[in-house]
């Protein structure tokens, strides 16, 4: 029988990345990503939901996340869900949760959280602004109005 097991979301952070790592030196990133949907109700209302999830990254990606991302940082994840469960040693009882563990991630906006563009990474963590953009040419100008034109197009 075939599976698939592929979640995509778009979120920002609702807590600050923890990294950790194993003893063969492999990084662990968690945080949290709250994903907002808007929608009508019956009475013809905006409403808004409100999804928290617990995210997962490992290796490179994880050393990323936990470099650039902060506390409301907006982030493109896709990943895969993974269900957990263990017995809790304090109350003795059975606890499960479903986390997203993050296969690629995309950073959208500036690391600041603002509209700017965000800084070229060039490895030493320079966090300059760069330079702004050249404005765009103005449109090409119509072309002159041609007299004697056939109005009798055939279509």
């Amino acid at each position: 029988m075939a599976s698939f097991n592929k979640v995509i979301l778009i979120g920002n952070l609702t807590r600050e990345p923890e990294t950790r790592t194993t003893p063969k030196g492999t990084a662990i990133c968690t945080f949290g990503l709250a994903v907002n949907r808007k929608y009508k109700d019956e009475s013809g209302g905006l409403r808004e939901e409100v999804n928290f999830f617990d995210i997962e990254a490992w290796g490179k990606t994880a050393e990323t996340i936990s470099k650039y991302m902060r506390k409301g940082s907006p982030l493109f994840i896709e990943g895969r869900l993974k269900y957990d469960s263990w017995e809790d040693k304090n109350t003795n009882q059975k606890r499960s949760r479903v986390k997203i563990i993050v296969e690629t991630a995309q950073f959208i906006g500036s690391p600041r959280g603002d509209s700017a563009p965000a800084p070229a990474d060039n490895g030493d963590d320079d966090r300059s602004v760069p330079p702004p953009r050249a404005p765009r040419p103005a449109p090409a100008a119509p072309p002159p109005a041609q007299e004697n034109i056939d109005e009798d197009v055939p279509f």
